[in-house]
């Protein structure tokens, strides 16, 4: 690969384009590229493009300029490729890998384009630099971050996730919580029963048992989070215990989902986009790990603990689960090694948020 220097494209004056459209988790892993470009090159203007439906939460990330909103189909990112040609972009970096978000760098117009060596779809051919993956087993963030390295960023040794954290979002999160009986301020535990694969789900029962464990050791309020297509999960949660909790499920705002897990005291997770959020936040997290792989896209950082069920076909990276019996690698996780990995996490844990 061609050497990158910096100063030849006077980088630290630059219009850079960063296009990371999806999804949740992806985005939230992709937000210590910008904290160390903008670390490097503190005068760069920098404009994240993205699905509109998580705009909201780009609009959070410290250190982007210019959050660029795109629909999901075919001639919305083409048109929006066309508008960004009038930026005049020095560099575009392209951290999703397909033929939509490589095309878009290209037509963009940005004379130095870069992205993955094994981007998909064909998309490296768009680039003017492709940096290699060296293996798979590398976790997303490490693997966003060698772009930033392969620019002649300096990488911190600890990376990190620059959620600006607003007052009007706390005040808002204040507000929905004192309407449904409970106040962030005071210790809680959070709750994602959701995953968009349905093979990455704990079942309910389970949820249901932790939720008893908890109340009956007097660990709470516990506070279900997630959007409006988790409702009718938790409702059924809500049929298998007779024990309180409070859902969450579509009430919180997506831009306001760091202001309120900033403030809870741990999290309990199937692999899920809240789960990247509360571990970026530094909130210990207990997540369940199924056919996915907590190396690629566990919770980053420390003071997080991956529970599995040691199924040797695990990971697999299946949405269909063929094994017999069927999501045994989760199935295997009891609830009470659940209760007990968090015990040990709040009594481990030193807030440093």
């Amino acid at each position: 690969m061609p050497s990158l220097n910096p100063l030849d494209v006077a980088m630290n004056r630059a219009r850079i384009l960063l296009i990371k459209p999806s999804s949740l988790g992806d985005i939230v892993h992709a937000l210590p590229v910008v904290s160390a470009i903008k670390a490097q090159w503190p005068e760069a203007h920098l404009t994240w493009l993205v699905k509109r439906q998580w705009a909201d939460l780009v609009e959070r990330a410290d250190g982007v300029d210019c959050v660029w909103p795109v629909e999901p189909t075919v001639s919305s990112w083409i048109t929006e490729a066309m508008a960004l040609r009038a930026q005049r972009f020095a560099l575009a970096i392209d951290l999703q890998g397909l033929f939509r978000s490589g095309i878009v760098a290209w037509l963009s117009g940005a004379p130095i384009r870069i992205g993955f060596a094994n981007g998909r779809e064909g998309s490296p051919f768009f680039y003017t630099h492709r940096v290699p993956v060296l293996h798979a087993d590398v976790h997303a963030v490490d693997r966003y971050l060698s772009v930033a390295a392969a620019l002649g960023v300096s990488l911190p040794s600890t990376p990190r996730f620059g959620f600006r954290l607003l007052e009007e979002d706390l005040t808002t999160v204040r507000e929905l919580c004192r309407r449904r009986g409970f106040s962030v301020d005071k210790p809680w535990i959070a709750m994602s029963i959701g995953a968009r694969w349905p093979t990455k789900r704990w079942p309910l029962s389970s949820f249901a048992a932790v939720v008893d464990q908890l109340y009956e050791a007097h660990l709470g309020p516990i506070v279900m989070i997630g959007g409006p297509e988790e409702r009718a999960a938790t409702n059924q949660l809500r049929a298998l215990t007779d024990r309180p909790f409070i859902d969450l499920s579509g009430e919180i705002p997506l831009g306001c989902v760091p202001a309120l897990l900033s403030h809870a005291t741990a999290m309990i997770t199937n692999d899920s986009g809240p789960m990247h959020i509360a571990a970026g936040l530094a909130v210990p997290v207990v997540a369940l790990f199924g056919p996915t792989s907590a190396t690629r896209t566990g919770p980053y950082g420390d003071g997080h603990q991956v529970l599995t069920g040691g199924v040797s076909c695990s990971p697999c990276f299946s949405r269909v689960c063929r094994h017999d019996p069927e999501l045994e690698c989760l199935h295997r996780i009891t609830p009470t090694h659940v209760v007990d990995v968090l015990r040990r996490l709040l009594t481990d844990h030193v807030p440093c948020r």
